[in-house]
């Protein structure tokens, strides 16, 4: 059965996930380091793990399977999830694959570079209106795909 996994502790799209969640009939796990409030739905748990570094991350990569679908915007994680062949969305509705994460995770060490020199400040952009359209576009567009390589594999 096909999972959503959610690196739930600064995710802006929770309640977009669960609405789409809803209507195709997935089960959603969000992950965190802290308990939170969710949704009371059957097919809506979180899993509160230790607050190390990396602990939601190692245990999101232990659990997904191909054909899952993580939501995070940490790239490293993104990574991670695609070697276990599963799909990975960003909150802004980016999509990370096997041909762009060498670029993302390239484009993050330099932007640390350059945060680490003083030559810029601040952080990604605020989070906008469009963003969220287009997450929930490309989340949308993800599970009919998956939808479609299932029903291939079934044939």
């Amino acid at each position: 059965m096909l999972n959503i996994y959610i690196d739930a502790d600064a995710c802006s799209v929770k309640s977009e996930v669960y609405r789409v969640a809803e209507r195709y009939k997935l089960d959603v796990t969000l992950v965190a380091n802290c308990w939170m409030r969710v949704p009371d739905e059957s097919w809506i748990t979180i899993e509160v793990v230790g607050g190390n570094l990396d602990e939601a991350d190692d245990w999101i990569v232990e659990q997904v399977k191909p054909h899952d679908i993580v939501i995070t915007a940490d790239i490293l994680l993104a990574g991670r999830c695609l070697k276990e062949e599963a799909y990975v969305i960003g909150p802004n509705g980016k999509s990370f694959d096997k041909d762009n994460i060498g670029d993302a995770v390239a484009m993050r060490s330099l932007m640390s570079e350059l945060r680490d020199s003083g030559e810029i400040t601040g952080g990604p952009p605020p989070f906008q209106k469009k963003d969220r359209s287009n997450f929930l576009q490309e989340l949308d567009r993800v599970i009919q795909l998956i939808r479609r390589e299932y029903s291939e594999f079934l044939k």
